[in-house]
């Protein structure tokens, strides 16, 4: 009998090439974190990064979106090592796509595609799954025209027309359709979800806001002591968990949300405003900050605008900053050589993070570190606000 052979039945990670543009005003470093998230993204997709490309340009170019020599340059490199993918750090136009899938005959995705990817592997509920629908359909609209390349070969004008433009032109007419009934399906969850909000009865209502992948499902699972799915890749959370939770004699609603992130695609913020009602009608925000990411800080303006976008950035917030376990401060020692120091707690409330934001905690989900402060405060806020709104409530005596 001859050797039994073995299959490797594992599907095989598709190999991608990143492309991004540097704009005017951009720093290095900037537009380096830029392409690492879309790196975390592809992952996050289950791709295998092989290269990225970056041109500075003063902007886009409207055909092809970097260079015609860059472009060469990357039809190349996506030739000569059999590249899948080539994902681009922004929103391509219907032309640009054309012209580039034209010249790399490669699938191409922009970043609003892939993040829909993401989104429509991760929607668990009919709510999320309609949504993530008609933010895709949204999205191939405008871009129905490439998906009919077939049919360019078969000329108009008189006695020749060709079935190609009528294809279309029912393909947009079913997209349109869908889209309505999608719209329509989504206005029925809504009344529901606000049913659902009105029968919770009279408790503070409390929401966990942040960038994507700062531990919100984390803190979420140790205050609420229940299993939220949390992993370290990005829009882990896409549905709205809601749970209730009792520190000493209160109770009171926690919801854990979905992450926001740089660039979010316009049709996934108009789909999931509905999704984001949550933040919308609670009395009080947590706005969770990984510390321990390099650009922390632009992750806190990127969620500020969202927040003002959705009209809840002058709520009540606790600014909570999270993996203070992970944080490491670069300084420079006596020889003149970047030193990594790691901070104590004490260090982190007297830095400007605690003085610039007020109320500012200090905690390491993981690790339990300064847990009964942020339970303490978190408490006192709650209650303030009980007394407030309850006065008679016999709850609290």
């Amino acid at each position: 009998m001859g050797k039994q052979k073995f299959y490797d039945t594992a599907p095989k990670k598709e190999r991608v090439v990143l492309v991004g543009v540097a704009l005017p005003g951009e720093r290095a470093e900037q537009t380096k974190e830029y392409l690492e998230e879309l790196d975390f993204l592809v992952q996050t997709a289950g791709g295998l990064v092989e290269k990225t490309f970056v041109q500075r340009m003063q902007k886009p170019d409207r055909a092809t979106f970097v260079g015609t020599g860059k472009l060469k340059e990357i039809q190349a490199y996506v030739k000569a090592e059999e590249i899948d993918i080539v994902v681009f750090d922004d929103e391509l136009s219907p032309s640009q796509l054309r012209n580039i899938e034209r010249e790399l005959q490669v699938k191409i995705l922009d970043r609003s595609n892939l993040i829909l990817d993401i989104f429509a592997g991760r929607a668990q509920t009919a709510q999320a799954k309609t949504q993530v629908e008609l933010a895709q359909l949204q999205y191939l609209l405008p871009r129905l025209t490439r998906m009919w390349t077939h049919l360019e070969r078969q000329k108009g004008g008189i006695g020749m027309r060709g079935p190609g433009e009528s294809q279309i032109e029912s393909d947009r007419r079913m997209i349109l359709e869908k889209i309505t009934l999608l719209k329509d399906r989504l206005k029925l969850i809504d009344r529901q979800n606000e049913t659902q909000r009105k029968n919770r009865g009279q408790l503070i209502r409390v929401a966990l806001v942040g960038y994507t992948n700062v531990g919100k499902s984390t803190i979420m699972n140790m205050l609420s002591k229940s299993e939220v799915f949390a992993e370290n890749k990005l829009f882990a959370t896409l549905d709205t968990t809601v749970r209730k939770v009792v520190i000493e004699n209160l109770p009171f609603l926690l919801s854990d949300t979905v992450g926001f992130i740089r660039k979010l695609p316009h049709h996934l913020v108009e789909c999931f405003k509905s999704t984001l009602d949550e933040v919308r009608e609670a009395d009080i925000l947590i706005h969770v900050v990984d510390v321990s990411h390099p650009n922390f800080e632009d992750q806190i303006h990127t969620v500020n605008e969202t927040l003002k976008d959705l009209g809840a950035r002058d709520k009540e917030t606790i600014m909570l900053f999270n993996k203070i376990d992970a944080y490491v401060s670069p300084e420079v020692d006596e020889t003149g050589i970047d030193s990594e120091v790691p901070l104590t707690l004490e260090d982190f409330k007297r830095s400007w993070m605690a003085h610039e934001n007020t109320p500012a905690l200090f905690i390491s989900a993981t690790q339990k570190e300064n847990i009964e402060e942020f339970k303490q405060l978190l408490y006192d806020k709650v209650k303030a606000m009980h007394i407030q709104r309850y006065p008679y409530d016999k709850l609290l005596y």
